[in-house]
């Protein structure tokens, strides 16, 4: 049907424009002027005679020139013009049948549709993994009782109750270095169930969870100005950098920390520093625990861990809030 409806207009190229039988018209008509004036021309003398022959016969063909190249400008004009209309028919006809094609068709997500619905995701990912977590404990074992039905004595073989003050997440065993690490990186993507669990078991440590909630707003943030972290190829700082860095050494010995050099991703997020004061408070806020979470970390994680940790996303972000904020000059 949209073949039908855009069927290209053929133009006969053979029949002659306005534009052409005018210039014949008017090289006919010079003909003639010149003939008349070629009879009524006094004869000339024996020495002139070739000179007057050789402008007469410049006086006819000039101009006849001069027609005939403004004819076929407009017949080659016409022809442009005739192709042009097919092609634009052609292009409508295609661009019809594409938008029918995807009317009859599930359409396949774009590009864009894909990066926002990550992000959105990230921005409930805490909320969503909640009922994950609700979800699979009911099936697994007994839920936990938030209140207290009844007090009684205990026994001295029994173990001492939890103060009432006591949350669950500071009973909790401490959060493996690996899990931290696969959390800070964030999920790939919405089937990766190791980085989905790895990031719920930060959840539910304290710490973690406060460097985790700031580097998905920073991320978030970011990727409104279409600046994500798998597209930055940053420098990597050797792990004594890093450690140096965490006791306390800034300074320009620090500037191999600031590894990213995409100049676009930079001048946009310092743009964004100076004109958005939500963008620039989460910033600082995420260096801060960045900093403040790197200090701890670095005193019982090994090399390879160190190495592993300034290669997550959240990494690259302080590398590269960091730079846009002179913290490594």
């Amino acid at each position: 049907m949209a073949d039908r409806q855009h069927k290209p207009t053929v133009v006969n190229d053979a029949g002659l424009s306005t534009v052409e039988l005018l210039a014949f018209g008017l090289g006919g008509l010079w003909l003639v002027a010149v003939g008349i004036f070629a009879l009524m021309m006094p004869a000339a003398s024996e020495g002139a005679g070739a000179l007057q022959g050789l402008v007469l016969m410049m006086t006819v063909v000039l101009p006849l020139a001069m027609c005939w190249v403004v004819a076929t400008a407009a017949r080659t004009t016409r022809v442009l013009r005739a192709e042009s209309a097919r092609l634009q028919a052609a292009i409508d006809a295609l661009r019809a049948a594409y938008v029918a094609d995807r009317k009859n068709s599930p359409a396949a997500p774009t590009v864009e549709a894909r990066l926002n619905e990550i992000a959105q995701t990230a921005r409930k990912t805490e909320t969503a993994l909640a009922t994950f977590t609700t979800s699979r404990d009911a099936t697994s074992q007994p839920k936990p009782k938030l209140a207290i039905t009844a007090i009684r004595a205990a026994t001295p073989d029994e173990q001492p109750l939890l103060a009432l003050g006591t949350r669950e997440e500071d009973a909790a065993p401490p959060l493996p270095n690996a899990d931290f690490i696969r959390a800070l990186n964030f999920p790939d993507n919405d089937r990766d169930k190791t980085g989905f669990d790895a990031l719920r078991r930060a959840l539910k440590d304290r710490k973690a969870r406060q460097l985790v909630q700031a580097a998905q707003d920073v991320l978030t943030l970011l990727s409104q100005d279409g600046i994500y972290m798998d597209d930055l190829t940053p420098d990597r700082a050797r792990s004594e950098i890093w450690r140096r860095f965490a006791q306390g050494e800034r300074g320009r010995s620090m500037a191999a920390l600031g590894g990213i050099r995409d100049r676009s991703s930079l001048a946009l997020s310092a743009g964004r520093m100076r004109e958005d004061t939500i963008f620039r408070d989460a910033a600082h806020h995420f260096l801060r625990l960045f900093d403040k979470t790197l200090v701890s970390f670095e005193a019982e994680a090994t090399d390879e861990e160190l190495a592993a940790f300034a290669d997550t996303r959240t990494a690259r972000a302080f590398m590269l809030l960091g730079r846009v904020t002179g913290a490594f000059d």
